[in-house]
C-alpha cells in the first residue's frame, strides 16, 4: 500500500469503519473525521431524515459535494458505505490518502446490522442487504489500495492489519 497523508476506511455499513476510525487515528496520531457526520453537520439533519425525504440520488449529489470540499492531512477518514457510487469523490480521497477496504463476509454483516431500516444506508426501495453487497463489493475492490479481511479480527487487530499494510 502506497503511504499517504490520510488512511481512507471504505467498506459495507457495519463493517466497523468507524469504530477502527477512531482507534486508527490514535494509534498513527491523525485526527478522525467520519463523513456521514460532515454530511448530517452540513444537511442539519440525520442521514436516513435526508434519504427519506430526498431520495437516494440527491442523498449521493451531497454525499458528493461533502466529499470534495475536504482538503484533510494527516486525518483518519471513514466514509459512508455509498462513497464508492462516486468516481469523483474516490479520486478526490486517493490523491491524499490510502483507500483501505474492510471486508467481512455477508453473513457477518447481515448479522451485525439489526437497524437497517434507520441508519442511513443507501438503498433503493425493494433492495435488499444482499443486493447491496453484491453491488458495492467490486466497487470497494476496484478503489481500494488494500483489502483487510476482518473475519473473526477484534477491531484492535483490525487497526494492527491497518497499520502493518501501511508501512510496507
Amino acid at each position: 500500500m502506497r503511504k499517504k497523508d490520510n488512511i481512507v476506511l471504505i467498506g459495507m455499513p457495519g463493517v466497523g469503519k468507524s469504530t477502527v476510525g477512531v482507534l486508527l487515528a490514535k494509534v498513527t496520531s491523525r485526527d478522525f473525521v467520519d463523513t456521514d457526520v460532515v454530511i448530517q453537520s452540513r444537511e442539519g439533519r440525520r442521514l436516513q431524515d435526508i434519504i427519506d425525504t430526498e431520495g437516494t440520488a440527491a442523498f449521493r449529489k451531497i454525499e458528493e459535494q461533502a466529499l470534495l470540499s475536504l482538503d484533510l492531512r494527516r486525518h483518519v477518514i471513514a466514509t459512508g458505505g455509498s462513497v464508492v457510487y462516486s468516481e469523483r469523490a474516490m479520486k478526490h480521497l486517493g490523491a491524499s490518502g490510502a483507500i483501505v477496504h474492510l471486508d467481512l463476509p455477508f453473513d457477518a454483516l447481515e448479522r451485525r446490522i439489526t437497524d437497517l431500516d434507520s441508519r442511513g444506508v443507501v438503498m433503493e426501495p425493494g433492495q435488499t442487504l444482499r443486493d447491496l453487497f453484491d453491488e458495492r463489493q467490486p466497487l470497494y475492490r476496484r478503489y481500494a489500495d488494500a483489502t483487510i479481511d476482518c473475519t473473526g479480527l477484534t477491531h484492535e487487530q483490525t487497526v494492527a492489519a491497518v497499520v502493518e499494510r501501511q508501512s510496507t
